[in-house]
């Protein structure tokens, strides 16, 4: 899962919002420096990912995408699922979209000093360009894979894969709706 559904699956509290997106920038983090909800937080993120990649639905999603960019699937459904989300919102939540955005917006903001730097680097670049409001728009979510696919360092296909996105964009919203329930139960468990 991306950046939007981790905070949105996570525990309703700021602290442990703020630990589910940290599982993306903990590499090398001693997490007993952390506030113990960060921590749980943290763990929360983990739980939701492990869950995720073993999911019958998203294991059906990655195989539609061709042989030649398979390998990045997982990345492209991280953050085409944050597209979803959104297209599918008021189903999920009766918080309004932009009440919840602009509350984790703040509540990033006021949490900078308990993060990475990496990730104070990249919730500033979040919250500044309003990444995921953009998310609502499939063709953001193109330019934010080829954003990704810019930063490999080794030869690849997995820039332009927005193109089998957009072709298989029915089948994979099906099997998101199938799957982020179960999802979402299953987060609800972990704490």
């Amino acid at each position: 899962m991306n950046h939007l559904a981790h905070l949105f699956l996570s525990p309703d509290s700021e602290l442990h919002r703020v630990g589910s997106l940290l599982g993306d920038f903990a590499r090398g983090l001693d997490p007993a420096i952390l506030p113990p909800p960060v921590c749980e937080g943290l763990r929360h993120h983990r739980a939701v990912d492990a869950f995720t990649d073993q999911h019958p639905d998203v294991i059906a999603s990655k195989r539609l995408f061709s042989t030649r960019r398979r390998r990045f699937a997982g990345v492209a459904l991280d953050i085409l699922y944050d597209h979803y989300l959104l297209r599918h919102w008021q189903r999920f939540s009766s918080v309004p979209v932009d009440d919840f955005i602009d509350q984790v917006y703040r509540e990033l903001q006021e949490n900078r000093l308990i993060m990475p730097q990496k990730m104070r680097f990249v919730t500033d670049r979040i919250a500044r360009h309003d990444w995921f409001r953009s998310y609502q728009d499939l063709d953001n979510i193109g330019f934010a894979l080829d954003r990704v696919a810019s930063r490999i360092r080794f030869r690849h296909s997995f820039e332009g894969i927005i193109e089998e996105i957009k072709t298989y964009d029915s089948e994979l919203e099906a099997h998101f709706l199938a799957f982020f329930p179960d999802l979402r139960a299953h987060a609800r468990k972990v704490f």
